[in-house]
């Protein structure tokens, strides 16, 4: 985990990197491109489809982006695993896409949300369990932090002071509609239990005779 020195290389932290460049770019294009891009459930049933993934990279205001950037810093300092720009990629696009169908099938009343915090809990799934198969103490705990967190939520809601410094409602059901989305993952690509690689189509060169 954070005590590994790998945390240090170039390899690890560019394609997070790239993500919160992303994240960034798009908090300046302001209320227009939130409103472009943010998860809306009229539009989608109209068929703006790609909403379903872009609603991720949109946030409230820049607190709430401080708060996701936050979590993608501490998401690879305690999982440090050097992954491709194309697992990354496939990984928050399914976690994301995933989430969001969760939110359309599964919570009808909620028109609008914005937000990454769905699919950083799933990666953090990702990233935990393989290290807690492991026996590693400290992921085992963080992830029944994480997993028993998500349960209070469900239980309890979320805190008043988080939904009055980020000026709108924490969507709860966010967080465990990524989970579930990332053990999905995780055993579909068998993530949980061996190095992940994007396997590129082979392509058979031909000898002449």
């Amino acid at each position: 985990m954070i005590t590994d020195t790998s945390y240090r290389s170039r390899e690890l932290w560019l394609p997070p990197a790239a993500l919160m460049l992303l994240l960034t770019l798009i908090e300046l294009g302001g209320d227009p491109l939130r409103e472009l891009l943010r998860y809306d459930r009229a539009a989608i049933a109209s068929g703006e489809w790609w909403r379903l993934l872009t609603g991720n990279f949109v946030h409230l205001g820049w607190y709430h982006w401080m708060l996701n950037e936050l979590g993608l810093l501490v998401l690879v300092l305690l999982c440090p695993d050097r992954l491709s720009m194309a697992v990354w990629t496939r990984r928050v696009v399914f976690l994301g896409v995933a989430m969001t169908l969760g939110l359309y099938y599964f919570v009808p009343d909620i028109r609008w949300y914005v937000g990454m915090s769905g699919a950083i809990h799933g990666l953090f799934v990702l990233g935990l369990v393989p290290q807690a198969l492991k026996r590693d103490l400290i992921a085992a705990g963080c992830l029944a932090y994480l997993l028993g967190k998500i349960g209070w939520e469900l239980f309890a809601g979320a805190p008043v002071s988080d939904e009055q410094a980020l000026g709108g409602s924490v969507l709860v059901e966010s967080h465990l509609y990524g989970t579930l989305a990332a053990f999905v993952y995780g055993v579909a690509f068998r993530s949980f239990w061996r190095p992940e690689v994007i396997v590129l189509p082979f392509r058979k060169r031909e000898s002449a005779a």
